[in-house]
């Protein structure tokens, strides 16, 4: 499956240390920590990351931030997209990637 190999590189950076598996989903790759979805690449560059559902609204505020549709119909909350323009920086890039793991903490009882 096809994805933005560069941004690929990125999160396995921003994910170093931690034990991630990659799996192919989403149309893009998929890196779990602790068994659960925490980034992914897509085609396009976009990012799309698991957060905290309560922080939803706070998150899509966030330049660049929208709320996914798969298949013609919006996810449920809790994930975002973030599009391939917004997250060039490598601070950008970790701060969606930190909000990704603290809520992955929250629902696995294993902080980061």
């Amino acid at each position: 499956m096809a994805y933005d190999r560069e941004l690929a590189d990125r999160i396995r950076e921003a994910l170093s240390g931690l034990a991630v598996r990659e799996v192919s989903m989403f149309g893009g790759l998929t890196f779990m920590v602790n068994d659960k979805i925490t980034a992914t690449a897509n085609t396009q560059g976009d990012l799309m990351v698991r957060c905290d559902p309560a922080r939803v609204g706070d998150l899509l505020e966030r330049d660049g931030a929208e709320w996914p549709v798969m298949r013609g119909r919006k996810m449920s909350k809790g994930w975002i997209v973030v599009n391939a323009g917004c997250v060039e920086s490598d601070e950008v890039l970790t701060s969606w990637i930190r909000e990704a793991l603290d809520y992955n903490g929250k629902v696995t009882g294993r902080g980061k």
